[in-house]
């Protein structure tokens, strides 16, 4: 009994992630001496990750600081990265114009309307080439500009899906992972764009980034509110007005839960795989206000069931967006492809 009372006061400390208040001697009368070992290699890591920054003290426990988040997105963005690298998968390019992004590696004979940024080191070649000795003889033919490319900026809200279902799989680890890595991306690529991630359930909140890491589907609101995700993104766009403005919804299950009239209901589906009908309908709803104020809306469906399918397939009709099955493990990056393509037109 003893012995148990001491394990159950054991798990407590280590839980905290306050490794300095773990009784060393405690954990090898109880675990053993190898396990002892592995406590000692385990709080050198943890002395190393506090001393880089990305572990700090919060709230009575050991947690990721921003720059341990920031961290993780960087290489869940690299990962991603390598999978395109393997695979390359195609993208979809954007007639939307905006700013222009100069592409130093690349240059290009200057052509009426061109911006003119000019190469001189490959100007003055040009020049010297065609004509030798000073004085320079500049000519226009000699003009030589650097690439670019048109970028535009966006606003984006990516909803993702926390029901139970979402457990399945490596669902939610797999979203989890591509919000992450999409925030990594926009930050150190597309600082000015507007990123926020949504996190439903039976009901909608904001998640902010610091909290994504720890981010887990939801048991005890296994209901999937897609009604009010939409709702809570386009208020969040709404705040953050854009040309350019897009729903990403990552789900594995068509609505079981919506408000109406400032009340929540829940209900389950007429059978299994079938449809929660008025949960669906009230959705629409919302799909056709978010639709009305030019919102986008792309989806990427993690399952392939018939019910989902039919519910997305409605949706798109009514949008105009997108929807895409994939399997978890290449969800980032079709994600990825897609954003970036968006965001450039070759001149």
């Amino acid at each position: 009994m003893r012995a148990m009372e001491h394990l159950k006061r054991l798990e407590e400390e280590l839980l905290t992630g306050n490794l300095e208040a773990v009784d060393l001697e405690n954990l090898r009368a109880l675990l053993g001496e190898a396990a002892a070992r592995n406590f000692q290699a385990l709080k050198q890591v943890m002395l190393v990750l506090v001393n880089a920054g990305y572990l700090a003290q919060r709230e009575g426990r050991m947690r990721l600081s921003p720059r341990g988040v920031r961290k993780i997105g960087q290489l869940a963005l690299r990962d991603i990265y390598q999978g395109l690298l393997r695979d390359r998968p195609g993208g979809h390019q954007t007639d939307h114009r905006g700013a222009i992004e100069l592409r130093p590696e690349e240059s290009k004979r200057y052509e009426h309307g061109d911006p003119l940024a000019l190469d001189l080191v490959a100007t003055l070649k040009r020049a010297l080439t065609r004509r030798p000795g000073t004085p320079l003889d500049l000519h226009p033919g000699d003009f030589v500009v650097y690439g670019s490319a048109q970028t535009t900026t966006s606003s984006t809200v990516l909803l993702l899906d926390m029901s139970w279902s979402m457990s399945w799989e490596g669902r939610f680890a797999a979203a989890k992972k591509v919000a992450l890595a999409m925030e990594s991306l926009i930050r150190a690529r597309y600082p000015r764009d507007y990123f926020a991630i949504v996190g439903f359930f039976t009901r909608a909140v904001e998640l902010k980034l610091r909290d994504l890491p720890e981010a887990s589907w939801n048991m005890g609101d296994p209901f999937t509110n897609l009604q009010d995700g939409l709702r809570l993104a386009a208020d969040l766009l709404a705040r953050h007005p854009s040309n350019n403005q897009h729903i990403i919804v990552i789900t594995d299950g068509q609505p079981t839960a919506y408000f109406l009239r400032g009340r929540l209901y829940c209900e389950w589906p007429l059978s299994f795989g079938g449809i929660s009908m008025r949960a669906a309908q009230e959705t629409l709803r919302e799909v056709e206000r978010v639709t009305r104020r030019g919102i986008v809306i792309n989806t990427f469906m993690l399952d392939d069931s018939p019910s989902l399918r039919a519910f997305v397939e409605r949706m798109t009709r009514i949008n105009k967006g997108r929807a895409l099955y994939t399997r978890p493990d290449r969800l980032g990056e079709y994600l990825l492809v897609d954003y970036m393509a968006k965001k450039r037109k070759r001149v």
